[in-house]
């Protein structure tokens, strides 16, 4: 009369990286673990390319305590992975398995070779990219995203400063950015940066070891409306 209990799958064997203690990358350590079976609301994904960020750097190096507490057993660095389905929870939708996906979420763990994650976390992908596009550009794209379109309401003739202009969130800011129609300028440490930054629709670049950058920008279009460090 009580119904029956919702059929959870079993745990499958997992590759992961974990941290037992905070510093460099010595302390990244191997081991064998389970991925669970996915709870309502949650996917199972085997990965096959997994996002790496300097968030994961300050993570590691102890930075963010917050975000990484270590407690018994280690915690699992990588906030951004891509692969496939294996199999979905009660209450999931739009997800199937065997379906291509890329995900991004707030807890890292990404470094491991299977992972259950929120499925509102994950985005199919389409045929055209592939998972090591995705893993690379989900996390920085959508941050290039909220600073382009909600935070900065970029578009023709807004003046944008990026600095640090040829790295991964930059090169993605400039080049969208410069499609939007903004005089786009950057500051970066070297001249091999500053091609690159160019390359990517940096109009104005600036080589600076020691971020003095402020007189060569209002010389360039005379001051900037929105700043991205």
């Amino acid at each position: 009369g009580g119904g029956f209990a919702p059929r959870v799958a079993a745990p499958v064997p997992t590759r992961r990286i974990v941290v037992r203690a905070y510093g460099g990358a010595d302390v990244l350590q191997a081991e064998n673990g389970e991925a669970p079976g996915p709870a309502s609301g949650e996917v199972r994904i085997r990965q096959r390319a997994i996002g790496v960020n300097y968030i994961d750097v300050y993570l590691r190096r102890g930075w963010m305590p917050a975000l990484l507490p270590l407690g018994h057993g280690g915690a699992g660095l990588g906030m951004e992975a891509a692969g496939s389905v294996i199999d979905v929870g009660d209450g999931v939708s739009g997800l199937l398995p065997g379906d291509r996906v890329g995900y991004l979420g707030p807890v890292p763990g990404a470094y491991c070779s299977v992972r259950t994650v929120p499925a509102a976390w994950a985005v199919r992908l389409p045929a055209a990219i592939e998972d090591d596009v995705a893993a690379a550009t989900l996390l920085k794209g959508v941050t290039a995203d909220y600073l382009l379109r909600d935070l900065g309401h970029v578009g023709p003739g807004t003046r944008i400063l990026v600095h640090a202009a040829a790295g991964g969130v930059g090169l993605l800011v400039c080049s969208w950015a410069a499609s939007l129609g903004a005089t786009v300028v950057g500051t970066v440490s070297s001249e091999a940066k500053a091609r690159v930054a160019r390359e990517h629709g940096c109009r104005h670049v600036i080589v600076t070891a020691d971020y003095r950058f402020a007189d060569a920008v209002e010389r360039a279009c005379g001051g900037a409306d929105v700043i991205v460090d």
